[in-house]
């Protein structure tokens, strides 16, 4: 994340949407993405991980994830080449659906061929990473939005198909309804050059709703 205090988001972000400022308050600093633990991921592996966790509960991915890991003799998840080496039933067995298999396959492939340039990712803007991920097989804009925020450390993305996000702005306006994309996305002007922190105080209100 660029080197801006906390203090100038909250007023920023506060300013122009007042309803935030308490949840600003009291849900403390928005974290300096990417954490430590993902900058010593390769960008091909960050998107592999995110293909695997994709539609499941965190237990059940992390233990799939863990056992495509466990397919070679490293503790990461395979490389590119490794991975393409794998035969389709021992990543089944490992947990894979047929669908993720082709999709980390094709990540696979695109990767080791001109047509996903990863290494060139943090030069490109927003728009540019979204439209040169969606390439791959299994990876729609919600995936690559999350790698912007958390792997690149945006700080102006706001997945507005994000169901947490919406409820999340649900709860904070007191409304029956979630708000449509389009609404939400409309709200979130106001949020900008900080809507990645806007969205991520949205999912720890969901959050403290289900404490």
């Amino acid at each position: 994340m660029e080197q801006l205090s906390w203090a100038k988001i909250k007023r920023s972000l506060g300013k122009k949407d007042p309803a935030l400022i308490e949840l600003l308050k009291r849900v403390g600093s928005y974290p300096s993405f990417p954490l430590p633990s993902q900058k010593r991921l390769s960008y091909y592996r960050c998107l592999a991980r995110a293909i695997v966790f994709q539609q499941l509960a965190y237990k059940a991915a992390d233990t799939i994830h863990s056992r495509v890991c466990a397919l070679t003799s490293g503790r990461l998840f395979p490389s590119e080449k490794a991975l393409l080496q794998l035969s389709d039933a021992s990543l089944r067995e490992a947990g894979l659906s047929q669908a993720k298999i082709l999709a980390v396959q094709d990540l696979a492939r695109k990767s080791l061929s001109s047509e996903l340039k990863l290494r060139s990712l943090g030069r490109l803007s927003n728009a540019e990473v979204v439209g040169h991920l969606i390439q791959v097989r299994g990876i729609g804009e919600w995936t690559a939005q999350m790698f912007l925020m958390f792997r690149l450390g945006r700080l102006d993305i706001l997945p507005c198909g994000d169901l947490g996000v919406q409820e999340g702005l649900r709860l904070l306006d007191s409304k029956l309804d979630r708000p449509k994309p389009k609404e939400l996305e409309a709200r979130g002007e106001r949020w900008a050059p900080y809507r990645s922190v806007a969205a991520w105080s949205l999912w720890r209100l969901v959050d403290e709703q289900k404490a």
